[in-house]
């Protein structure tokens, strides 16, 4: 299906259909699209049509093909288990584009298919049809092929009509993006650890019973965040977290999501507990920026500040720590606290004391990312990775 053909109907307006910029940045991603919807709303229809559009490298599963009704799933254990057996090779092979149909009104399969996304680095993109009657079960009874009465449909209802919230929301960026910026990385960490001045703040790095004569720098980052690196907008917790309703029903939220974006990392930091990237935001993705994010109220730092992607932690510490550390070192450039410079090959290192070091890259860079939410259960994993793109290579401070 082209962008055109899905333009011209209204219940298959999602950028991931009808932008190219947005159906070119999915397909240089691992995306798994998740359907969500009453038998009949027009999961399949939009199912079809995500398959039609990215053709090619695009494998679908669903719940239809196997014969399971939707009106009593706890029967279809057997039928369940191939469903997840076929995810789990289209998985191992890497399909580009992955499509799950299914009504996925219970959390437990939300839950196993999210596990599977972390498991092989999939970025999830939770879809719903936007029919006019993918509510209503009277005109629900009509449509749909299992011959549901209104009364199946509207006990799994109540699985369906209140939005899924993530773990977060964010920018997820492409599988090439995520490889090319934990080189960017790894080089960064290979010039830091040969700097004379680096070696001198190496008691940050080590506790009292380590060797400070020798230390390795990719290792001591030694966890990271689940699934492909990714810019956090709104922490939602699933729901829980304070205003993650009234986020995710934003309008822009809701138009922005499945969609494709541009960052720009215009500086690496390493501190003693983590090691990122400065994200700098533009007036789009600023748009989608909770306005209470980066400061205190005695901070004057401009919106958007905390804006990062987390390149690994030290042992002990979350992901989290990474915007915090950053916040902090703004505050104190802001300050004028700047101690010695040195000239790396992607731009000048300046150290700010205790461990703290800033590269502000010469010539930023960009990366095409989608904005979607992270739906796993948020384990950290470990940077050094037997899969391509996801280890950081040790190097030794000697």
């Amino acid at each position: 299906m082209s962008s055109s053909a899905a333009k011209d109907k209204p219940e298959l307006q999602f950028p991931f259909l009808t932008e190219e910029e947005t159906v070119n940045t999915v397909r240089e991603c691992k995306t798994l699209f998740v359907l969500r919807g009453l038998p009949g709303s027009g999961k399949s229809t939009l199912a079809r049509a995500i398959v039609d559009r990215y053709r090619d490298g695009t494998k679908m599963v669903s719940a239809d093909a196997y014969k399971i009704n939707p009106g009593s799933q706890a029967a279809y254990h057997e039928e369940y288990k191939q469903l997840d057996e076929d995810l789990d090779v289209f998985c191992r092979h890497d399909i580009s584009v992955l499509v799950v149909d299914d009504t996925h009104h219970e959390h437990n399969r939300l839950e196993k298919i999210f596990d599977v996304a972390d498991q092989y680095q999939y970025m999830v993109v939770l879809v719903e049809p936007k029919t006019s009657w993918r509510l209503d079960c009277t005109l629900l009874k009509e449509k749909n092929q299992w011959q549901l009465s209104a009364d199946d449909l509207k006990k799994l209802k109540p699985g369906v009509e209140k939005d899924f919230l993530p773990l977060y929301f964010g920018w997820f960026l492409t599988k090439k993006g995520s490889e090319s910026l934990q080189k960017v990385g790894q080089t960064f960490l290979d010039e830091l650890s040969s700097q004379k001045a680096f070696k001198k703040e190496m008691k940050h790095f080590v506790s009292g019973d380590e060797s400070k004569e020798k230390i390795s720098l990719a290792s001591y980052f030694v966890k990271r965040p689940p699934g492909v690196l990714h810019c956090t907008t709104k922490f939602c917790d699933y729901g829980k977290a304070d205003g993650a309703n009234e986020y995710a029903q934003q309008d822009v939220v809701k138009k922005s999501y499945g969609k494709a974006f541009t960052l720009i990392v215009s500086a690496l930091f390493v501190t003693p507990k983590t090691m990122g990237a400065r994200v700098e935001l533009g007036e789009q993705e600023l748009l989608l920026w909770p306005a209470d994010v980066d400061k205190t109220p005695t901070d004057n730092l401009p919106r958007g500040s905390r804006a990062h992607i987390t390149l690994g932690c030290a042992a002990g510490i979350q992901p989290v720590q990474t915007g915090i550390d950053l916040l902090e070192m703004l505050r104190q450039e802001k300050g004028g606290t700047q101690g010695e410079m040195s000239e790396l090959s992607r731009g000048k290192l300046y150290s700010l004391g205790n461990g703290q070091w800033m590269l502000h890259l010469t010539k930023k860079l960009e990366f095409r990312a989608i904005f979607t939410g992270y739906y796993g259960k948020g384990h950290i994993v470990p940077t050094h990775s037997s899969r391509k793109g996801g280890a950081l290579s040790s190097c030794t401070i000697i």
